[in-house]
């Protein structure tokens, strides 16, 4: 099943996801460019070893993590935050410990056809859904 999460994947539908950054604390100009953003989001690995390249017109990031091991990293928004990763079946788990504002859980559910993310902060959720390239 792991293998499910290695692709390319390009945002389709996205709903909430306003909201979610607000609170977050993200301010309006970033809002405004984080909503009119179409991200491509690519999953790789090796030994062991996941890479998550996030890319859009104004900004690109890159997370490498191991399933079940802490990780500092710096948010698309300026962040610092310590994530964890686990992966279930096809579905792959992130919480992100921020040292400044709410904690967040990234639920990834992985298909042959596209991959749906929930994203919840502060009590906030969004689902995004993006389809396999």
């Amino acid at each position: 099943m792991a293998n499910l999460i290695l692709g390319s994947f390009t945002l389709v539908k996205s709903e909430g996801f306003d909201e979610f950054m607000k609170a977050l604390g993200v301010g309006m100009v970033m809002r405004k460019m984080g909503n009119s953003a179409t991200p491509t989001v690519t999953f790789t690995e090796a030994g062991g070893e996941y890479t998550m390249k996030t890319v859009t017109t104004f900004k690109t990031s890159e997370v490498k993590f191991k399933l079940d091991t802490p990780m500092k990293e710096t948010t698309m928004d300026g962040r610092e935050a310590e994530s964890t990763f686990t992966l279930e079946g096809s579905t792959l788990t992130q919480i992100q410990k921020a040292s400044k504002g709410p904690d967040v859980k990234y639920i990834r559910e992985f298909s042959e056809k596209e991959l749906t993310t929930t994203c919840e902060a502060g009590g906030v959720k969004s689902l995004r859904v993006y389809k396999r390239n």
